[in-house]
């Protein structure tokens, strides 16, 4: 059996030098923010050389654009709001999805 790994989104991406850390972040389930909406927090960290990230995000495109001719996702909604991350390093971005 193989470990599987459920995360809410990508909470922070760190390139240094030829190695990219990719931080995987979940909704706490018991933690609330001041407007009681779930808190992000850091779950998993991915870490890679930077070919293999290039090429995982070459596949990710490849997948959206399935997912996106098939109607799972359609590109023309909103985006959501991005939900700041409690893991966040002060004057980094704070998005969920990029760094």
């Amino acid at each position: 059996m193989i470990q599987e790994t459920y995360s809410d989104g990508i909470s922070e991406i760190t390139v240094t030098g030829s190695i990219v850390r990719v931080d995987l972040m979940s909704l706490s389930p018991s933690e609330r923010d001041a407007h009681g909406n779930p808190v992000p927090m850091l779950r998993q960290r991915l870490i890679m050389p930077a070919d293999a990230f290039a090429n995982a995000a070459d596949l990710m495109q490849t997948v959206k654009q399935s997912l996106i001719e098939s109607g799972v996702i359609n590109p023309g909604q909103a985006a959501r709001e991005p939900v700041p991350f409690a893991g966040a390093r002060p004057g980094r971005n704070t998005s969920p999805n990029f760094s």
